[in-house]
């Protein structure tokens, strides 16, 4: 059993956090005081003043972390999730030290040293809790630290939480066997075995030998659940239950409380937020204003050379389906010879195509033909970052021919996207570019639009699918 040894990881987690915090605030007196990088204060204190702090400040910053779910099991936790939770837990540190400095009429107590103590202590601490991931990580890739599984239930979910598990060692889960009325005893899935009916769980609990129970029924015998998870809580064994809807709902959901009724949202859509769309808005305003103010020698020259060596419109404006389904019309310069409106539709633009010109073969593969776009983006038809529009003849076929397709239209398409960065563009796959444009969609942060421009910059201008 795994339950002990977690608790003695724990106290061993917790220890270590102390001992970081106290060597973390000694550091920060040093660096005031003794370092010679800051001017000395006229009420210098001695290190065996500052240091009676530590009695509440090592117990408060500890009560944090806690607070914070720093000491929950990190076999699956994202190290980004912690990082963040440290760094909340020793801002609200930093406010708390602060406050009691200011209540109690502290004056003489150095603000700089504190704020150089939640820098330091930050980093020593994030430094600290890789470290011991990555050992913890080590250790269970040797087999060791390992939790013991049974699954209850033989399905789709089943088989794919049995293949993340095996494609991730460093977890450190070990599935011990499958109970499941639905196939026969001694079936093996890539290597572990139904080990016999749902009914031997009333044997293999009073043993007390597994970590877990994970409920992985198929749709059909939901009606067994009831009874499998009353047996689960009367034995005290940790039970999951991962629902077998994947491929009815293949989407990231998310569930809401409704006075006690658990709502399940078949897609997390982020930027449905207000203040999250707001915030991408003005990033998108921005942006576009500093990048036509960048851009617009290179917008002159190009405007020059269309001009100079093909007859028609410098600007080429075509109609495309954005957010909820809108139509607007999206503008470029022109690479092609102008032809008719009709023969334009028919056609994807294919390499050697004889349409496009040599100027615009060159604006098209450095991508310099798309700038114009910053005027859509002012507009609001566009945003900087999200999936590319399409005209609304392919959005048609597209729609019956590749599910979730119009999912994409719940957020202003871009100029960028997620797809492009990582080459799928032109002529590529259809159904590839939605995959990653669906994650794009679910998994959007300020944070990824910004990783997305910067690689834009190193890979998304020039692209050997653009012809």
């Amino acid at each position: 059993m795994i339950k002990d040894y977690q608790k003695f990881l724990n106290k061993i987690h917790v220890a270590a956090d102390a001992i970081v915090i106290i060597l973390s605030y000694i550091a920060a007196w040093y660096l005031r005081f003794k370092s010679g990088l800051f001017e000395l204060d006229p009420w210098f204190y001695s290190l065996r003043e500052y240091m009676r702090a530590l009695y509440f400040i090592v117990p408060g910053y500890l009560i944090l972390y806690y607070a914070f779910q720093l000491y929950t099991p990190k076999r699956i936790q994202g190290r980004r999730l912690e990082i963040w939770h440290v760094v909340q837990a020793n801002v609200i540190g930093l406010m708390a030290f602060i406050l009691v400095l200011y209540v109690t009429k502290q004056a003489d107590f150095s603000r700089t040293m504190i704020f150089i103590f939640f820098c330091v202590n930050v980093l020593l601490e994030i430094l600290m809790r890789n470290a011991l991931v990555y050992a913890l990580r080590s250790i269970r890739k040797k087999g060791y630290n390992q939790k013991h599984i049974l699954l209850i239930g033989y399905s789709r979910a089943a088989e794919q939480y049995i293949d993340r598990i095996l494609a991730h060692p460093s977890w450190g889960y070990t599935v011990r066997g499958i109970l499941a009325d639905n196939i026969p005893r001694g079936t093996e899935y890539r290597g572990v075995r139904v080990l016999g009916s749902i009914e031997n769980l009333t044997i293999v609990l009073p043993e007390n030998k597994l970590d877990e129970i994970v409920i992985t029924l198929g749709l059909a015998e939901y009606h067994k659940l009831e009874r499998i998870v009353g047996m689960c809580e009367k034995s005290g064994v940790h039970t999951k239950f991962i629902p077998d809807y994947n491929n009815i709902i293949p989407t990231r959901p998310y569930t809401e409380d409704l006075l006690g009724l658990p709502v399940i949202n078949i897609r997390n859509v982020p930027l449905n937020n207000i203040l999250n769309a707001f915030i991408k808005r003005g990033v998108d305003l921005f942006g576009a204003v500093v990048a036509l103010i960048l851009f617009s020698p290179v917008m002159a020259v190009t405007a020059l050379m269309v001009k100079a060596t093909s007859p028609g419109p410098l600007i080429f404006k075509q109609e495309r389906i954005g957010r909820q389904n809108k139509p607007f019309y999206m503008y470029k310069f022109r690479s092609m010879v102008v032809q008719d409106e009709t023969d334009e539709k028919d056609r994807w633009t294919t390499q050697d195509d004889p349409r496009v010109t040599p100027i615009g073969r060159f604006i098209r593969k450095t991508s310099i033909d798309e700038l114009p776009q910053f005027v859509n983006v002012l507009k609001g038809d566009m945003s900087l970052v999200g999936p590319r529009p399409e005209r609304p003849q392919f959005v048609e076929k597209f729609r019956e021919e590749i599910p979730r397709y119009m999912v994409k239209h719940q957020v202003r398409p871009g100029i960028t996207g997620w797809a492009q960065v990582n080459g799928y563009r032109g002529d590529t796959s259809i159904r590839r570019r939605i995959d990653y444009d669906l994650y794009y969609i679910e998994n959007w942060t300020l944070g990824f639009d910004f990783k997305i421009i910067l690689l834009t910059f190193f890979k998304g201008f020039i692209n050997k699918n653009a012809y």
